[in-house]
């Protein structure tokens, strides 16, 4: 059997373990010392726009921080966007509180402005006023910012902005992860770039990253002896592995021309089949292409094209399951027109890793045409 080629695999820099080697020498292994400190400086001067930066342990952790720190708790409501990963749902249970699942545009894949401000009028006079908002730049596609955050505005609710999948995607001439009240990004393993393991917190106010970092460590007081006035949480990234993370940050823009490259490989090859749709930028949207999709005429030839592959040793993904279509949130209230559920019958995540070699790219697409004609 031929290698292994996975859907987005880690794609190290070669400066990571310098970084990593200066936290051993110097015995900062703890979560705290000068890489945390460094990759929250790299972090907020690539984002700009005066963010500040709380590096943790996991992107979910940074949702469930951002939560409490926007007042959500047991008993609220959420709006959430429903086609995404559970990791942008399931803090919102953490709390106690309930997510009311909007669904998506076609545009972007992400949450439908029109459905978004019906969600608001209809819970408003229901008498349960949302608490805030969890939007997604889903795939390394941005939202429709203007128009969901002047929905958010008008009813002063506010914007939890995940970019988990976004690092290096603009809107207009700004940086993802800096448009929500609180945004948080992730550095999972798959991510454009990784901490092995990671996350951060991002808001233009500061108090929220210091409050962030308090409830990351545990919650202790300012006394000699630990003492807890509130409840804290173990989410602080290590010192180890965001020196990782400062290596990472050294390659990220070539992290994002090589996905965008795969991207445009698969536009390219694929041109010849009208059946065969891809996600286009809209004016003013730059995607990191975080992962390249596909757009098939049905489900059976999504799965024909997936099960080829897989045959083949090569890794590809069904778009997200939405999350008003899983068994732990069926129950939930959701306001749908079917747009994600279609994407999701239809659509197929490709090979996007920054580290895919040519004669990958050429065997991914040989086994698609063959699955296709």
């Amino acid at each position: 059997m031929q290698s292994k080629i996975w859907l987005s695999s880690p794609h190290m820099g070669g400066t990571e373990l310098s970084f990593v080697h200066e936290a051993f020498d110097t015995n900062w292994v703890a979560p705290l010392g000068p890489n945390v400190t460094g990759f929250e400086e790299d972090i907020e001067n690539y984002l700009g726009h005066d963010v500040n930066v709380a590096a943790l342990s996991s992107g979910t952790g940074a949702i469930h921080l951002g939560l409490k720190l926007l007042g959500v708790s047991a008993g609220d409501e959420v709006l959430c966007q429903s086609f995404t990963f559970s990791a942008s749902a399931n803090p919102i249970t953490y709390l106690g509180a309930k997510p009311v699942f909007i669904d998506s545009e076609p545009e972007t894949w992400n949450m439908s402005p029109k459905l978004l401000e019906e969600a608001i009028i209809q819970r408003i006079s229901s008498g349960n006023k949302p608490k805030a908002i969890v939007t997604v730049h889903l795939y390394g596609m941005p939202y429709k910012v203007e128009e969901i955050h002047a929905i958010a505005n008008d009813y002063e609710i506010p914007v939890l902005e995940d970019s988990a999948e976004a690092l290096g995607s603009t809107y207009g001439s700004r940086a993802c992860g800096t448009f929500g009240d609180i945004a948080i990004l992730s550095f999972n393993g798959n991510k454009i770039i990784t901490t092995s393991g990671g996350g951060a917190l991002v808001s233009k106010r500061k108090e929220y990253r210091d409050k962030a970092i308090f409830l990351a460590t545990q919650a202790r007081d300012k006394a000699v002896h630990y003492q807890h006035s509130e409840i804290g949480h173990n989410y602080r990234m290590s010192n180890v592995l965001a020196g990782i993370g400062r290596g990472q940050m050294q390659v990220l823009d070539d992290r994002v021309a090589a996905r965008r490259n795969n991207y445009r490989f698969y536009t390219e090859q694929l041109r010849e089949f009208d059946e065969i749709t891809f996600l286009d930028e809209p004016y003013g949207m730059f995607s990191n292409r975080w992962l390249s999709c596909i757009l098939t005429p049905s489900y059976e030839v999504r799965e024909k094209i997936r099960v080829a592959l897989e045959l083949e040793n090569i890794e590809s993904r069904p778009l997200w399951k939405p999350m008003h279509l899983q068994p732990i949130y069926q129950k939930e209230v959701c306001f749908s027109d079917g747009t994600s559920e279609n994407l999701f019958q239809r659509g197929l995540c490709l090979p996007s890793g920054s580290n895919l070699m040519e004669q990958d790219l050429e065997r991914i697409i040989k086994i698609i045409k063959i699955a296709l004609s």
